[in-house]
């Protein structure tokens, strides 16, 4: 018998099936409360903005090159619309600037194929985006913890680095209501990332894929407009922006995009080129007609929502928790990071949560780039009601404290 395994390459000894793509399965049980999928409420998607996009296409002249082959680039009206988006939050670039990717998990994938070769350090923070780890792993990087508080220093990063062989290539994160925490970086932390990379000389990813997504707060300037105001314009900055309509407009399409200094883009098209050429013309033009004619509308439809789950959830573990767990309070996002007591295991907790309780949420152990941290889970209030919410978490504290009361 062929074994595959001697055939492969070695980076695929490194590919790891997502504990979340499969906890998904789990949304087609009708008696589960799920909390484990950071997915949009497909109930808030303006499905008929996008009907009556689609027949707009179909209708019109444009419909031959909406099926047709098209640019790397990606569709300029699209790339037009999210460069004036952009603008509004400090982000000052040209249509040149923006490249369109097929959602933001091949902006990672390419990233990491631009940036790292095999012992370079990528810098995560602790935890971080799951679906980012899973894209650089292909490439066979090390990953050093990215630290904001002012206790490592850049000689420690490339001491480190140095150590496995090879050099620390670029530092990524989530500034607002990151995936899996609903953390944000303050301004003091963001110019301190700002003063690092520069320091280091490296790339700053900022995966902004819930940058719309605020419900209360104070809104912080992406870390790329402080590089931009510093630097004077975006072809003197480091950071590179990524984004998605997954979150506000639908994920189905599989639309994302990238802001970056002209010389990065450049290699992502040449990237594409090779890839798959160009993401779905049609897909492109279709968000750009919803985008452009309602998306301030929609954002705050969802925002309207989901902010209310968010108040349930917390709410909830108010009420229901044992005192001895921990929780975040985003601003936004669709996420709620729990810490268990120490000792606990967040995988073993969600056998036993779906066999007695019927309640899913992702275990946090996979989102450490060391595997470590096992009594944390995840939770996203993003696809249940406030009643499903509040049920599911009762239940969920009623198993906590009785695994608290069965350890002591």
């Amino acid at each position: 018998m062929l074994d595959w395994e001697q055939i492969f390459a070695t980076r695929s000894s490194r590919m790891r099936a997502s504990e979340i793509r499969e906890l998904l399965k789990l949304l087609d049980q009708p008696d589960i409360i799920s909390f484990a999928g950071g997915i949009p409420d497909p109930a808030l998607f303006p499905d008929a903005a996008f009907k009556e996009a689609y027949s707009d296409i179909f209708s019109s002249a444009q419909v031959g090159s909406a099926l047709q082959y098209s640019v790397s680039e990606g569709y300029k009206p699209l790339r037009e619309w999210i460069a004036r988006d952009v603008a509004k939050i400090g982000i000052d670039c040209t249509p040149d600037n923006v490249f369109i990717t097929s959602g933001s998990q091949q902006a990672l994938d390419y990233l990491g194929k631009l940036f790292l070769s095999p012992k370079d350090t990528a810098l995560v923070t602790w935890p971080t985006y799951l679906g980012a780890l899973s894209a650089f792993n292909a490439y066979e990087p090390n990953y050093d913890q990215l630290s904001l508080n002012g206790n490592r220093t850049p000689e420690a990063y490339r001491d480190t680095a140095a150590k496995t062989g090879g050099a620390v290539k670029f530092a990524y994160l989530s500034a607002d209501f990151s995936n899996p925490t609903g953390e944000t970086i303050d301004l003091a932390g963001r110019e301190k990332l700002l003063a690092l990379a520069d320091e280091l000389d490296i790339a700053i990813l900022e995966d902004a894929a819930y940058q719309h997504l605020r419900y209360d707060g104070e809104a912080i300037p992406p870390i790329m407009a402080l590089d931009i105001a510093r630097k004077g314009g975006i072809e003197n900055t480091r950071t590179i922006y990524s984004g998605s309509f997954s979150k506000t407009l639908a994920p189905g399409l599989r639309v994302g995009f990238v802001v970056a200094a002209m010389p990065v883009i450049r290699k992502l098209v040449l990237m594409k080129q090779a890839a798959d050429l160009h993401s779905s013309t049609i897909n492109q033009i279709a968000i750009e007609h919803v985008a452009s004619r309602g998306f301030d509308a929609q954002v705050a439809k969802i925002k309207a929502v989901y902010s209310k789950r968010r108040d349930a959830m917390l709410a909830a573990l108010d009420k229901y928790m044992p005192k001895n767990t921990t929780w975040t309070r985003p601003e936004g996002g669709m996420f709620v990071w729990v810490t268990l007591p120490e000792g606990m295991d967040g995988a073993e907790l969600l056998a036993k949560s779906i066999a007695t309780e019927k309640v899913a949420f992702v275990p946090g152990k996979a989102f450490y780039a060391d595997g470590s941290n096992a009594n944390t889970l995840r939770m996203s209030f993003s696809c249940a009601d406030e009643a499903m919410i509040d049920e599911g978490i009762k239940r969920l504290g009623r198993l906590i404290s009785n695994a608290i009361r069965a350890a002591a």
